[in-house]
C-alpha cells in the first residue's frame, strides 16, 4: 500500500510537471505565432501605405492601361452615286488573312503548306515570318476571295490552327461599273486611302473621321459589352455625271479608237449653262477595282491633265475678240487666194485653197491666212488678254486632282511669228476641259463658267452637308458677241462648212473642228504623221443644254478634225438628244454631202 501511495505521489508530481511545461511551451509558441502575425500585419500595413500613399499615381495609371483599351475606329468610306443617284462606289465587306508568328512553331512546314493558297513563294513566306518571329500580328492577304477564304478555312482545320492564323473582316471598295467613269471616280488603296479621281479630291469628307475610344476589357481581353463601338460611316458624293450618258460617250469614243486606230481619245459633256460635267471619258480606260495592276498611262485623265496645240478650234477664240473690239465686220472680205501668208521666219498656208472670203466664211472654211490676218489686226496685247480672258494659262477650278494649267507665254516673250501662230492656235497649250469651258461660254451668253463633278455632299444620314452650286467667274464677251458667233459657229456645220459630218437629225448644231499637228519629242519639230483631231460644239444651237468636245490622239488613215472626230460627236449627240427628251427643232435632216474637212 504504502508503495503503491508513493507511485500515485510520484505520478501526481509528474502530470504537474508536465502540465507545467506544455503550458510554458504553449505560451511560448503563442509569441511566436502573435510575433509572425503581428510581423506579417505590419509588412502589409507598411506596403500599403508604400502603395496607397507613394505609388497610388503610378499604380492607378497601370490598372487603367489594364483594364481599359484605346481603340480606333476607322469610318466606313461613304458611297459615290451619279445624278440619278445610281451606285458609282460603294464600300463592301472582305475577308484578310493575318498570322500571329510567336505562336507558330512548325514555320517552315505551315509555308509549304500555305503559299500555294495565297500565291505566295515558300520561300519569301518563311523570310516574312522569320523577320516576325516574335510578333504577335502580321498580314498575310488582304481582301481574299471567296475561293481563297474557303480554302484558308480548310486548311486551319486540318493543321488544328487556332491561335496561329486568323481571318479578320475588312471593308473593301467596290466600283459596280467596273471601267465607267473609271477616272473621275478614281480609286483607293488597300487602306481604303483615295489614290485619284474624286475619291482623292474629297477623301477627308468620304472617309470620314477617324475616332479613338476607350474600351472596358475584362481580365481575358475581351470588350465589355456596355462599350461596344458602333460604326461612324463617311458621307456620300452625289456626281454632275449621268451614267447613261457617260456610257454612251465612252461606247462612242472607243469606237472611234478602234476605227481610227488612234492611240488615245477623249470626250467631255457639259452643262454650258451651269458649267456641270455631265460626262467625261477617257480610252484607253481601266477597271477602278483592279487599278493597281494597269499602267499609269491608262489611268491618267487626259481630259484635264494633257497639253496640246488646239489647232483650229482656237480661232473662235481670236475671233469672239476682233468682234467684241469692234475690228471687224461680218460681211468684211477677206483675200486668201495665194493660199499662204508671209510670217517672221516662214509662210503659214492653208490646207486648201479659197478665194476671198467673208469674215464668216474665214471662220467656216477655218483658212489660217484669213485667221492670221485678223489676229494681226487684234494685236498681241488686246488678243492676249482675251486669251486670258476666257480662262487659258491657268486651271478652270474642276474638282478632281493633278489639273494642268497649260502653257501660255506673256507677250513679252512672244517672237515676232507668235501672234499669227496663235491666231491658228499654235504656241499654245491647253487641256480639252479648257477650250471646252471657252466654248461653253460663247453658248451660254459669254459667262465663264467654272466647271464641277461633285454636286452635293450628303451625311450618312441624309443631310446636306455641303452644296456646290454654278458658279460665274466672269464675262468674257458681251451676249451680242455670244450670239454673232453662234450664228457663224452654225454655219460650220452647215454646207461649205468643215463640219458637215457633226450634224444631227432635227437640231440645229454650233461648233468648230481643229486639226492640230503634234510636237515630235526627237526632233522638236512638228510632226508630218502625228495629229490631234477634235471638233467642240453645242447642242441646240440657239438654246444650248449640252457642249461636248471629243478629241482623237495620233488616228491613222485621216488627220482632219470634221472627218475623225465631228462624225464622234454626232453619234453621241444624237443618243444624248434622245435620252435627255430634248425637242427637235425642225423634221429634215440638217446633213450635207461632205467634202475634206479641216
Amino acid at each position: 500500500m504504502k508503495n503503491r501511495g508513493i507511485r500515485n505521489i510520484e505520478k501526481k508530481l509528474w502530470d504537474e510537471d508536465f502540465e507545467r511545461i506544455r503550458l510554458t511551451r504553449s505560451k511560448k509558441r503563442a509569441i511566436v505565432i502573435c510575433t509572425i502575425v503581428f510581423f506579417c500585419f505590419f509588412v502589409v500595413f507598411i506596403r500599403l501605405i508604400v502603395l496607397m500613399v507613394f505609388d497610388h499615381e503610378v499604380l492607378s495609371q497601370k490598372a487603367e492601361r489594364q483594364y481599359r483599351k484605346i481603340k480606333t475606329l476607322e469610318a466606313q468610306r461613304g458611297s459615290i452615286w451619279d445624278r440619278e443617284m445610281r451606285p458609282m462606289a460603294l464600300t463592301i465587306e472582305t475577308d484578310s488573312l493575318y498570322a500571329v508568328p510567336s505562336k507558330i512553331k512548325g514555320i517552315k512546314d505551315l509555308a509549304s503548306k500555305l503559299a500555294p493558297v495565297i500565291n505566295t513563294p515558300v520561300a519569301r513566306l518563311i523570310e516574312k515570318f522569320l523577320a516576325k518571329k516574335d510578333k504577335d500580328f502580321m498580314w498575310l492577304m488582304r481582301e481574299m476571295d471567296e475561293e481563297t477564304a474557303r480554302r484558308i478555312d480548310k486548311l486551319k482545320n486540318e493543321l488544328e490552327l487556332k491561335e496561329e492564323m486568323g481571318i479578320l473582316t475588312e471593308a473593301k471598295r467596290y466600283y459596280p461599273n467596273a471601267q465607267k467613269a473609271s477616272h473621275i471616280i478614281g480609286y483607293t488603296n488597300i487602306d481604303d486611302d483615295g489614290l485619284d479621281g474624286v475619291e482623292l479630291q474629297y477623301n477627308d469628307y468620304i472617309k470620314g473621321k477617324v475616332k479613338k475610344i476607350q474600351l472596358g476589357k475584362d481580365a481575358r481581353g475581351y470588350s465589355l459589352p456596355k462599350d461596344i463601338e458602333r460604326e461612324i460611316p463617311g458621307n456620300n458624293l452625289l456626281l454632275t455625271i449621268d451614267g447613261n450618258l457617260q456610257n454612251i460617250v465612252e461606247r462612242e469614243i472607243e469606237n472611234a479608237v478602234m476605227t481610227w486606230k488612234a492611240e488615245a481619245a477623249v470626250a467631255i459633256m457639259m452643262d454650258p449653262m451651269t458649267g456641270e460635267i455631265l460626262a467625261m471619258a477617257n480610252s484607253p480606260t481601266y477597271d477602278s477595282n483592279f487599278a493597281g495592276k494597269v499602267d499609269v498611262d491608262r489611268r491618267r485623265n487626259r481630259a484635264i491633265t494633257d497639253l496640246y496645240e488646239p489647232g483650229s478650234t482656237f480661232k473662235v477664240i481670236m475671233a469672239a475678240a476682233a468682234i467684241e473690239e469692234g475690228i471687224v465686220k461680218l460681211d468684211e472680205r477677206f483675200d486668201v487666194s495665194k493660199g499662204f501668208i508671209k510670217v517672221p521666219g516662214g509662210v503659214i498656208r492653208d490646207a486648201h485653197r479659197h478665194g476671198v472670203l467673208t469674215f464668216k466664211e474665214v471662220i467656216q472654211k477655218s483658212s489660217n491666212v484669213g485667221a492670221v490676218q485678223i489676229g494681226l489686226r487684234l494685236g498681241e496685247e488686246r488678243f492676249y488678254q482675251y486669251i486670258k480672258k476666257f480662262g487659258f494659262g491657268g486651271k478652270t477650278g474642276v474638282d478632281l486632282p493633278g489639273e494642268a494649267k497649260g502653257l501660255l507665254k506673256s507677250p513679252k516673250r512672244w517672237s515676232g511669228r507668235s501672234l499669227a501662230s496663235m491666231s491658228i492656235g499654235q504656241e499654245i497649250a491647253i487641256t480639252p476641259l479648257q477650250i471646252l469651258r471657252a466654248y461653253s461660254a460663247i453658248a451660254n451668253g459669254g459667262k465663264l463658267m467654272k466647271p464641277y463633278i461633285v454636286s452635293e455632299i450628303i451625311s450618312p444620314s441624309g443631310e446636306i452637308v455641303k452644296s456646290i452650286s454654278p458658279k460665274i467667274e466672269g464675262r468674257v464677251v458681251s451676249e451680242e458677241t455670244a450670239r454673232i458667233m453662234r450664228d457663224i459657229l452654225k454655219t460650220v456645220v452647215e454646207e461649205g462648212g468643215t463640219a458637215q459630218k457633226a450634224s444631227v437629225v432635227g437640231n440645229l448644231v454650233a461648233g468648230k473642228t481643229g486639226t492640230a499637228q503634234m510636237v515630235d519629242p526627237e526632233t522638236g519639230r512638228y510632226s508630218k504623221d502625228d495629229y490631234v483631231s477634235s471638233f467642240i460644239g453645242f447642242v441646240p444651237a440657239d438654246n444650248p443644254r449640252i457642249a461636248l468636245i471629243v478629241v482623237v490622239y495620233k488616228p491613222r488613215g485621216a488627220r482632219y478634225g470634221g472627218v475623225v472626230a465631228a462624225p464622234v460627236f454626232k453619234n453621241i449627240v444624237e443618243h444624248t438628244l434622245v435620252y435627255l427628251d430634248i425637242p427637235i427643232e425642225r423634221e429634215e435632216n440638217y446633213v450635207f454631202v461632205v467634202s475634206n474637212s479641216r
